[in-house]
């Protein structure tokens, strides 16, 4: 397992004060404020930890209220909503300086065999063939602001990989949708807790930028301005992001200074593990 891979995992394992009370230390991506997935994933591996261990999350709701400081550790407060039979119900709000900057509420269920369908996995190239993302800074480079291009030549505990890394790089108008295959930089213990903590910390990469796309516009774009306002997932098969995972993104809409995203992960198999949902703000700051 690298270094960084190992000190994302340790972000993730959180610190229990007492009852229902726990601690995070945050992580400076660069952003200007705690990265969205960093919350989701603390929020959601304080919920396991009151939880029995047979229970696995199969979704999450969340909101996010206020920019995190990076710089800062988070207060994550588990309320027990329910106990049943076969599922229970958390939620999670996550604290700074005394205020929520954030809310979750997710259901964890016991293993069940029933009715199983889903969506075909899209027909793309897979991720042999692609640059990785030191490769892309570099063959970019010219092109790239340098706090970008330092970022993307840092090791980094996600190795992601764009089919179409030039979406972001030119005002051509594109559909909206984005595929980019994933992988933890490592070998992953086969905990399926903490593979979901990781999931839902990769979900909010490469997301909200796809509703941009079909406007020309990019997260370097001078003056745009975006901001996750709620983001859901329901989590449907085991899964190892040891291997390969490729995330399908859409957007369906864009309106009213939001923009609506929705994202499909399936494995080398074809098989669909999981979905996510993300509406958020996406502003363009007026020209002086």
């Amino acid at each position: 397992m690298s270094q960084v891979l190992n000190e994302l995992l340790s972000l993730l394992s959180l610190e229990r004060l007492e009852e229902g009370l726990f601690r995070g230390q945050s992580q400076d991506l660069g952003f200007g404020h705690v990265f969205g997935g960093q919350v989701m994933g603390q929020a959601l591996s304080a919920a396991k930890q009151t939880l029995q261990s047979s229970r696995q999350v199969h979704s999450l709701h969340s909101y996010f209220l206020r920019p995190g400081d990076e710089h800062l550790p988070i207060i994550y407060d588990v309320e027990i909503i329910r106990d049943g039979g076969s599922f229970s119900a958390r939620r999670v709000k996550a604290i700074q300086k005394g205020r929520p900057i954030f809310y979750m509420t997710c259901s964890f269920q016991a293993p069940e065999i029933g009715f199983e369908h889903q969506d075909e996995m899209p027909n793309v190239p897979g991720p042999d063939a692609l640059l990785n993302q030191q490769d892309l800074a570099l063959k970019l480079k010219e092109q790239l602001p340098q706090s970008v291009f330092n970022n993307l030549m840092c090791e980094s505990p996600l190795e992601m990989r764009l089919l179409d890394p030039m979406s972001d790089m030119t005002s051509d108008k594109k559909p909206a949708k984005r595929y980019v295959w994933l992988r933890a930089n490592g070998k992953m213990q086969c905990d399926p807790c903490m593979q979901d903590y990781l999931l839902a910390y990769a979900s909010d990469f490469n997301f909200l930028v796809t509703a941009l796309q079909p406007h020309g516009k990019s997260f370097l774009t001078p003056g745009i301005k975006m901001a996750t306002i709620d983001h859901a997932m329901w989590f449907h098969r085991p899964f190892d992001l040891s291997d390969w995972v490729l995330y399908s993104v859409d957007s369906s809409n864009a309106c009213g200074g939001r923009g609506l995203v929705k994202g499909q992960f399936f494995n080398q198999q074809g098989e669909l593990l999981a979905q996510a949902t993300q509406e958020g703000l996406i502003r363009m700051k007026p020209s002086t």
